[in-house]
């Protein structure tokens, strides 16, 4: 008999596009998938050979928050009003679109992105009567934890343990303070569903309600947690392939090689503003000896501010031959962008407050992997400053190559297969 999954994605491509490449491989060993996200992905999902449903409109909105003349929450409003457009606003509509979709055409599993809330409406019923389910982690892992300050911060852990867990208490109880609202909102979505309550737990928490949480990194670049989930998984990023491969533009083989070259990016989200991270990059380095090359994320190229002499732009550049040549990342934050750049050993300058870009930000931090700037509208003295120390210190590109390492030896999505295919095996 054909197993049967149910891949749930929020409409994003940092979402759509890992969870593409886990419905490809159930594919190819025979499941039958369907992936529910917004409808501007129809066609993505299609073209990858997957079944598309749509998400209904008051459901598809995550694309559009900090779009146009909306604008992105930064700092604490990201983890007040942004958790609740991001996480609570959809989880309703998504909820009973998730009801009868599985009433429609039952499944064996249901996987899920972490901001899919609607999955909670499964765990109001005993585990033998509902499907199976796995918590996707496609950015920065939130669960709370005695090591870790909560998630939304971007505090890193302390080296000391003793103080660090004093300190982590402490910061949990303001933070359940601060977002009181957020945790009334999510216990009245969740009784509105039938499904348990936080009881005090933080926001973040009802993830490990999951049976398998499947982080989409290695454990070097996540914080060490003693108290961790017994059902939490590293399986490393789910690279995603072009669909065609990028040409380079002319300008690509004539790069000096004698030449650090300085790789700047706001990648295809955050890209609308280019005074946040990519021109005050190239005013930074304009004076620097090194080379920089720009990507504009699909933008037309001649929408940059005039380029100095040692810079070079493209909307798109062949990613894989870019970072092999590549010194230094300056990036708002993405979280498959970083997992690109340390599969290469490339270490990594951050300029990242909004979204999730807080937290990952934080990781880059403490993995020692890069600088994190603190600030999504970096100056140029601070990005002069921090390139300049990655190329002055070694240990940051030695670092990123040994997490580029476990990123190469993780099970990916063969082994995250692998794993629900046991889980349903267990289950017969």
């Amino acid at each position: 008999m054909t197993s049967s999954a149910l891949i749930c994605s929020m409409p994003a491509v940092g979402h759509v596009g890992p969870l593409l490449v886990v419905a490809t491989e159930l594919q190819r060993r025979g499941w039958d998938v369907r992936l529910l996200t917004g409808a501007r992905y129809r066609s993505m999902v299609e073209a990858a050979g997957i079944r598309f449903l749509p998400l209904p409109p008051e459901a598809d909105t995550l694309d559009d928050i900090g779009t146009g003349d909306d604008v992105r929450e930064r700092g604490l409003a990201t983890i007040n009003r942004g958790v609740e457009r991001a996480f609570l606003d959809p989880a309703g509509p998504a909820a009973a679109t998730l009801e009868h979709v599985l009433a429609e055409e039952p499944v064996d599993v249901v996987l899920h992105d972490m901001l899919f809330l609607g999955v909670q409406t499964l765990f109001g019923r005993p585990r033998s009567e509902r499907p199976l389910t796995v918590m996707c982690g496609i950015t920065a892992a939130g669960f709370s934890s005695r090591d870790t300050p909560p998630y939304g911060l971007g505090i890193t852990p302390l080296r000391q343990p003793v103080l660090n867990r004093l300190r982590n208490r402490v910061l949990g109880v303001t933070a359940k303070a601060v977002l009181r609202p957020v945790h009334r909102s999510l216990d009245l979505f969740l009784a509105g569903v039938g499904a348990p309550p936080l009881n005090g737990a933080f926001f973040m928490d009802v993830l490990s309600r999951s049976d398998l949480l499947a982080q989409f990194t290695v454990e070097e670049f996540e914080y060490p947690r003693t108290d961790a989930p017994d059902n939490l998984r590293f399986y490393g990023p789910m690279a995603t392939a072009a669909a065609r491969p990028t040409p380079a533009p002319a300008w690509f083989d004539e790069l000096d090689p004698a030449l650090p070259l300085v790789h700047v990016t706001q990648g295809t989200v955050a890209n609308t503003d280019y005074r946040e991270v990519i021109e005050p990059t190239l005013t930074a380095l304009a004076d620097l000896p090194v080379q920089v090359a720009v990507t504009t994320g699909g933008r037309a190229v001649e929408t940059l501010p005039p380029l100095p002499a040692n810079a070079f732009a493209a909307s798109y550049l062949p990613y894989d031959e870019l970072l092999a040549r590549t010194s230094v990342l300056v990036t708002n934050g993405g979280y498959g962008g970083l997992h690109h750049a340390m599969r290469h050993g490339v270490p990594i300058v951050i300029a990242g407050d909004s979204e999730d870009k807080v937290e990952t930000s934080a990781r880059v931090q403490h993995a020692g992997v890069g600088v994190n700037l603190r600030t999504g509208r970096p100056t140029p003295d601070a990005i002069r400053s921090a390139v300049q120390r990655i190329l002055g210190d070694p240990r940051y590109a030695a670092r990123a190559r040994a997490i580029g390492d476990a990123i190469e030896a993780a099970p990916g999505a063969v082994g995250l297969v692998d794993d629900v295919e046991a889980m349903v095996a267990a289950r017969a």
